[in-house]
């Protein structure tokens, strides 16, 4: 091999390296911030979570890939900033979820319950939402968490 292609060879390989040692390529994000949020059920029930808020396009599109698990009371709120559809897959996501969406006035929309790790499968909103919040699989059920039941975070103009 000539020296200019050993040269380029070794460039490219070093170019590609940060590549492959990027959040969400290999490995989890970093920890976000986080704020608490509580879900009010319809017999007045409280459940606090401490939440990651993924605000930026990128803090979103890794949301909880990589990570092996997801404590009972904690999760990862996806604020879409304004009412949209959403669609979420499981791609790089080693722990199964419980998603739910939630409307603009805090209310959940809908729920998706122990999703599919790494499924490329689309899990949608089914209309307007203003947040998806992530959650460990099964939590929904064993906490009795319904579509309508309440979501009070600053987002939704309610403090909890």
């Amino acid at each position: 091999m000539t020296h200019r292609r050993r040269l380029l060879s070794v460039l490219g390989a070093l170019a590609a390296a940060p590549a492959l040692a990027q959040p969400g390529v290999d490995r989890p994000q970093p920890r976000l911030p986080t704020e608490r949020l509580a879900v009010v059920g319809r017999d007045g029930r409280r459940h606090e979570f401490e939440v990651e808020m993924a605000v930026s396009p990128e803090h979103q599109m890794i949301g909880l890939m990589f990570r092996p698990d997801v404590p009972a009371n904690e999760g990862m709120l996806f604020d879409w900033g304004a009412p949209r559809e959403s669609s979420m897959w499981m791609r790089n996501t080693i722990a199964p979820l419980d998603m739910l969406f939630i409307a603009a006035d805090g209310r959940i929309h809908r729920i998706a319950e122990r999703t599919v790790p790494h499924s490329l499968t689309p899990i949608e909103s089914r209309g307007p939402v203003r947040a998806t919040l992530e959650l460990r699989a099964g939590i929904a059920e064993r906490l009795d968490i319904r579509v309508g039941d309440r979501v009070l975070h600053r987002i939704f103009g309610t403090a909890p």
